[in-house]
């Protein structure tokens, strides 16, 4: 089992490293539990981290046009 960092999660989906930090932080997206190693915190990602992602940019994300429209009743 590979483990990622979160600028090669964000680069192997096709989003900045920004965008995918946002994303954590307004909590729209759940990431794996940060590591402690001094001052510094890190993400340990997974294949399936990387899925969740990739699912979630599936259904909330458009470049250049703002947020997805939701869908009309």
């Amino acid at each position: 089992m590979t483990k990622l960092s979160t600028l090669e999660v964000a680069r192997k989906v096709g989003i900045g490293r920004a965008t995918l930090e946002r994303w954590l932080s307004n909590g729209g997206l759940q990431g794996p539990k940060t590591i402690r190693f001094g001052k510094s915190e890190f993400r340990d990602w997974t294949a399936e981290d990387v899925a969740r992602v990739r699912n979630y940019k599936q259904q909330n994300y458009r470049k250049g046009r703002g947020r997805k429209p939701k869908p009309k009743r």
